[in-house]
């Protein structure tokens, strides 16, 4: 190494202390000169310091490049939310009347029922009483156009035909349909007006004394449409009932507690609400009920949330009727909706609710929302769908109702008749047609084919006691499969050949009749609904 190298390699070290000293000094002198009238601006009186909004104000001013600052408040509000509790939530303005609608009880449209196959629109069944009933639009006809733009074969989703179709009330839109029999599209000219959104998705006597009622959420209008199912089913002969729950996500908390109310007497507890800012309110019955002595069952399971878990846990809990199915999914949180001034909303929660016993429904949300929004999935792959053992329970989450029967607390209503989930027909046939949504499109297409034929039933009690599902046409169902690559093999064929017969035909009861044929055909071959029939005959 020759003299240079060796002084060269002597001064390395100090070189690069003082390059590294510099820099630090550099930095710090950046820091303080570029930075310190900005740091006062965060140095008021903390009374007066709000950080969120100084944080996004500052943002505005100085960000590196342009923002949108609604956007951005609206993210951090919703993160804000979303970091308190699985139900505290941020409604954005254009959410909103999409969000409010199921549980108002009504929307504006042109009133019908429509499904998307072969890229087009097909009218399944127009509401009764709707604008496009009373202008003569018809199941089967084919939506080609609406105000003169093509909608066929351009790959049209749900969302597209709602922003098309719905409308304030009092405006027009002008619907160009295909009907079999006719050689040219047919024009109709539309006024949109209110369509209900129904709660009760169907109303029927099982036999001579048994009513069955499934209510599919808890709204505005709930109550009322329950009070009118339960009056014509009354005048029909009805000394017992099944109330189906099962898949509810529930809704308002007045509706719910006015619904506990037919089954209870007076005076009786329904459900109590506290939390932190929130006083302790009590919910009781009064002497209103209609239905607050004969023979009652409740079917739910883990999609029966909210509302839904308050009915059967007050019917549970006073030992007023039988609840019949799988633990309910545990949502016992109370949210309380607020307006913002541009039209957004916020739902936060401020209160838990108590069965009568003092039970919370609310399951356990400490391991955070992802771990939260897969317990169904875990209770699954637990076990727990197929064996009630499967669930353990503490001492300290027993509760005893007045009548002596042992409850549980721990989160949701553990039925007091366990059915356990029918994984029978559960392959990878019936999961391809299934998700594929293969039976309601060859339903549509069966019934659009054959309508004549079909007129040979004039009613459901007709339909339902002559139509099958006869070899060749189940035969045609597994051609469309394979024609739609489902994985077939003859032992899937046979497992599930009699859940995909009574499905064919209770969607093709539904193309002809409505969920006044569609639900008692599926209910047909329903554990949990044939042991709620078997309960409620036998107490009298």
């Amino acid at each position: 190494m020759n003299e240079q190298s060796k002084q060269r390699k002597i001064f390395q070290p100090i070189i690069f202390a003082i390059v590294l000293g510099l820099g630090f000094f550099l930095g710090s002198y950046l820091t303080s000169s570029q930075f310190t009238s900005r740091n006062i601006f965060f140095k008021t009186n903390n009374n007066q310091f709000n950080k969120i909004n100084d944080v996004v104000s500052y943002i505005e001013q100085e960000y590196v490049d342009t923002i949108n600052e609604k956007k951005l408040v609206d993210k951090s509000i919703e993160d804000l939310l979303q970091n308190l509790d699985p139900h505290s939530a941020y409604i954005p303005l254009e959410d909103v009347q999409a969000v409010n609608e199921p549980l108002e009880g009504n929307f504006e449209g042109i009133g019908i029922e429509f499904h998307i196959q072969y890229d087009t629109i097909m009218v399944v069944t127009t509401i009764s009483g709707g604008p496009s009933e009373a202008v003569g639009l018809r199941a089967g006809d084919r939506i080609i156009a609406v105000d003169d733009k093509n909608i066929a074969g351009i790959k049209i989703s749900n969302e597209d035909v709602f922003k098309k179709l719905r409308g304030p009330g009092g405006t027009k839109v002008k619907v160009s349909v295909l009907r079999r029999g006719v050689s040219k599209p047919i024009t109709f000219n539309i006024t949109r007006g209110k369509i209900p959104v129904r709660s009760i998705d169907v109303a029927f006597m099982v036999d001579a004394e048994t009513g069955y009622i499934k209510i599919s959420r808890f709204a505005a209008t709930t109550v009322s449409e329950y009070k009118e199912a339960f009056a014509k089913l009354k005048s029909k002969g009805l000394k017992n009932m099944i109330v189906d729950l099962r898949g509810n996500p529930g809704g308002y908390l007045d509706a719910a507690t006015a619904l506990s109310d037919e089954f209870l007497p007076a005076e009786k507890l329904i459900v109590y609400t506290q939390g932190r800012a929130r006083n302790k309110t009590k919910h009781f019955s009064t002497s209103e009920g209609d239905f607050e002595n004969g023979s009652l069952a409740i079917l739910i399971d883990e999609g029966s949330a909210s509302a839904s878990e308050i009915v059967a846990g007050a019917v549970q809990d006073w030992d007023r009727g039988t609840v019949v199915g799988r633990r309910s999914f545990g949502k016992g949180l109370v949210q309380e909706q607020t307006v913002f001034p541009d039209g957004s909303a916020m739902r936060l929660t401020v209160a838990r609710y108590y069965t009568p016993t003092g039970r919370s429904i609310q399951k356990s949300y400490k391991d955070g929302i992802e771990d939260y929004n897969d317990e169904l999935e875990k209770r699954f792959k637990h076990g727990e769908f197929k064996s009630a053992d499967s669930i353990q329970f503490a001492d300290s989450l027993k509760y005893k109702t007045p009548g002596g029967k042992i409850v549980y607390g721990g989160g949701g209503i553990m039925p007091d008749v366990f059915i356990p989930l029918d994984t029978t027909s559960d392959n990878e046939f019936t999961r391809g047609i299934f998700a594929m949504g293969l039976v309601p499109d060859f339903a549509y297409d069966y019934v659009d084919k054959n309508r004549m034929m079909l007129k040979a039933y004039p009613s459901f009690e007709v339909f339902n006691k002559k139509f099958t599902v006869t070899n060749n046409l189940f035969d045609d169902f597994v051609s469309l499969a394979i024609k739609n690559k489902v994985p077939v093999n003859g032992n899937n064929i046979a497992l599930s050949r009699s859940l995909v017969t009574n499905q064919l035909k209770a969607f093709i009861a539904r193309q002809l009749f409505g969920n006044d044929g569609f639900y008692p055909v599926v209910l047909s071959d329903d554990k949990a609904f044939k042991k709620a029939v078997d309960i409620v005959r036998v107490v009298e």
